[in-house]
């Protein structure tokens, strides 16, 4: 299977007012194509179509136009959700059962014999960290935290090839986020695809090897995250790491260069350049001062640049004509 999901020019309206109605577009002609085995980042600001798209793919809600599929089957084939996982940024579960009733409930759903809900119940609510004398308290006495944690053991009590996760470092403290994500890349280790939604930039850049980001609705880039960090509006600037030479020396010898910056780094002396035409004027400024290259690279956007950049704006209303 080339892609374990695949959305075709979807988009979702919402209708909104009382006495004059007028249509807002959550989703905008979204196309994404995923690939199975990995950890997918789903990024994007506040009212971006994150959720709303995620719900579509789950048929919580109906898409205004366009289709999807995931593993390889139409998402109106209920059939399918017997081989996915879904949790939920804020799952609500009934307050009066336990933890281990919970699980044993959806293990029943899914037509689980007696022997494996036990065996996946002890074995998932361990792993994601609920402590075995929480198993019978009540669901309404748990923090946000630990209703997160179950909520994440349940979307994996069958097994799931594609788990699709809205938030879910929501409510966790550092060493429960820690978890979760050694967790989610255990996942990907042993073939489980995850499409991940998040806003914690930290953990996209631990756990994700791909990346969409949607701004009012719309894909905004999608693409390997190493590439996306590299890119930019105009020319791509790189760093040269030199040694054997002090910083004040380099400065006044690469004054020549245009736009470009010396700087001390505890590796070396860094020259920024801003194109990759003057790498070579930039080599020959540090063997002429009598310094070696230690290193030439191309310099990253970081993360929370590239996310800024992209989705700016993401909560404005779109509304249809």
């Amino acid at each position: 299977m080339d892609h374990i999901v695949e959305i075709d020019h979807l988009s979702k309206n919402y209708e909104t007012g009382f006495w004059t109605k007028k249509h807002v577009r959550a989703l905008d002609d979204l196309s994404l194509s995923i690939a199975p085995g990995q950890i997918f980042g789903f990024l994007g600001g506040n009212g971006a179509g994150k959720t709303t798209t995620i719900k579509i793919l789950m048929g919580l809600l109906f898409p205004t136009s366009g289709t999807a599929r995931i593993l390889g089957r139409d998402i109106s084939d209920t059939a399918m959700h017997s081989h996915i996982g879904y949790c939920p940024e804020n799952p609500y579960f009934y307050d009066y059962l336990t933890a281990y009733e919970l699980m044993d409930y959806f293990g029943r759903l899914l037509g689980l014999a007696p022997a494996a809900r036990k065996q996946k119940t002890e074995e998932l609510l361990t792993k994601v960290g609920v402590e075995e004398r929480s198993w019978n308290k009540q669901l309404r006495k748990f923090s946000k935290g630990m209703l997160q944690r179950v909520g994440l053991a349940q979307s994996l009590i069958n097994e799931p090839e594609i788990v699709f996760m809205d938030e879910p470092m929501s409510g966790l403290d550092p060493v429960g986020r820690r978890e979760i994500r050694e967790l989610i890349a255990g996942l990907r280790d042993h073939g489980t695809t995850v499409f991940m939604s998040t806003h914690i930039l930290s953990d996209v850049e631990a756990l994700c090897s791909e990346v969409a980001i949607l701004r009012n609705g719309r894909l905004a880039a999608t693409g390997r995250l190493s590439d996306l960090m590299v890119e930019s509006e105009g020319a791509r600037a790189f760093e040269i790491i030199a040694g054997g030479i002090a910083t004040d020396v380099i400065a006044g010898a690469a004054a020549g260069l245009p736009g470009s910056r010396v700087f001390s780094k505890p590796n070396g002396t860094c020259i920024e350049i801003l194109g990759e035409d003057q790498i070579g004027a930039a080599i020959d400024v540090v063997r002429n001062a009598g310094g070696r290259i230690i290193s030439v690279n191309p310099v990253k956007q970081s993360l929370e640049e590239l996310f800024v950049e992209k989705s700016s704006n993401a909560s404005e209303d779109r509304p249809v004509s």
